[in-house]
């Protein structure tokens, strides 16, 4: 599909489970974008005067006007390429899929980081305790194929973190959190949604997002 009003640029970080949202909606609408990779240790100027408030990852630029945060991108997009809808048509499913996108960024996320890279093990645990509920409240509002129904959408996109990134994580420091005999559904979510052959495609290598949360747990034993 060609590009609605001209030209699309992103700026992202190869890993990022934000970065890859926008990247993923971008893909499943089939518009033509130039991806830039970043350096978070030494942003580009661009970046900067992209995104001079947070610096950070992922910036849409469509046809010089800047965005950024994943969220707000995800709605940009939806609302300017019609194709795929990611969003639902319908108000009330629409405000749904806002709140569950923003529970996965307020609550489900922090509360993983917090269970696995604490240094604190009281800390630890009371994230573990978090998570386990956070995950619960994901597991019961699934209730097909996907969040967004039989195609993937707003929420689907949103919880990507936990069908590719969490189990890099188990992996790394030893934690289980999503299993299949607490949580069915969301296991199978995660198989589904890692298999598409759009999300597929884009997410990064797998050995290396276990690299870098190796060496952010080692980092976290070292300073104990």
């Amino acid at each position: 599909m060609a590009n609605h009003y001209g030209e699309v640029e992103l700026f992202g970080v190869r890993g990022s489970p934000y970065a890859g949202r926008v990247q993923i909606a971008l893909e499943l609408k089939g518009v033509q974008y130039t991806y830039f990779e970043e350096d978070l240790r030494n942003k580009s100027d661009l970046l900067l005067k992209y995104n001079p408030i947070h610096k950070k990852v992922p910036v849409l630029v469509h046809n010089g006007r800047p965005l950024a945060e994943s969220l707000v991108i995800l709605e940009y997009i939806d609302e300017t390429w019609g194709n795929h809808p990611i969003f639902p048509q319908q108000p009330y499913p629409r405000a749904l899929a806002r709140f569950w996108s923003r529970f996965i960024d307020e609550k489900c996320l922090p509360a993983i980081l917090k269970a696995a890279f604490t240094a604190n093990e009281e800390e630890r645990e009371k994230g573990t305790e978090e998570s386990l509920d956070a995950l619960q409240f994901l597991e019961d509002e699934l209730k097909q194929k996907f969040f967004g129904g039989e195609s993937i959408g707003l929420v689907d996109i949103a919880a990507g973190f936990i069908a590719f990134w969490l189990p890099a994580i188990e992996e790394v420091v030893g934690l289980k959190l999503l299993g299949s005999q607490k949580f069915p559904k969301l296991s199978k979510w995660s198989e589904e949604y890692t298999n598409h052959p759009v999300v597929k495609e884009n997410l990064p290598q797998r050995e290396r997002v276990v690299g870098f949360f190796r060496a952010r747990y080692a980092s976290i034993i070292a300073s104990k």
